[in-house]
């Protein structure tokens, strides 16, 4: 599957706006774990462990898969939304078990 490359300059408003807000969601969860895993560390928690890799999982790492197989590999689409959507699963069982495992 051969891509071409977007300039910027020429891309269509709706793609940099959902490429922004891909972006905003990454770097905001990511401040979010952050805070979590200086909780964490002060109070020696471990919920707030599974809090932080969880909010990661479901924030940045779908936004770096998405990033890093289009540029590096040629996945089919349905291959990258594939691994954004195990990462967000495995988020969400890291945040649920950050709620209700037992530590």
């Amino acid at each position: 599957m051969s891509q071409d490359v977007v300039r910027l300059d020429e891309a269509p408003l709706f793609e940099l706006l959902t490429v922004a807000s891909l972006f905003l969601v990454a770097l905001i969860g990511t401040l979010i774990a952050y805070q979590a895993y200086r909780g964490y560390r002060r109070n020696d928690v471990p919920s707030m462990l599974y809090l932080a890799i969880g909010l990661l999982l479901l924030t940045l790492c779908p936004f770096l898969i998405n990033v890093v197989v289009t540029t590096l590999f040629s996945a089919e689409q349905v291959v990258i939304v594939f691994l954004e959507n195990v990462s967000r699963l495995l988020g969400l069982v890291a945040i649920t078990y950050s709620l209700y495992g037992k530590h």
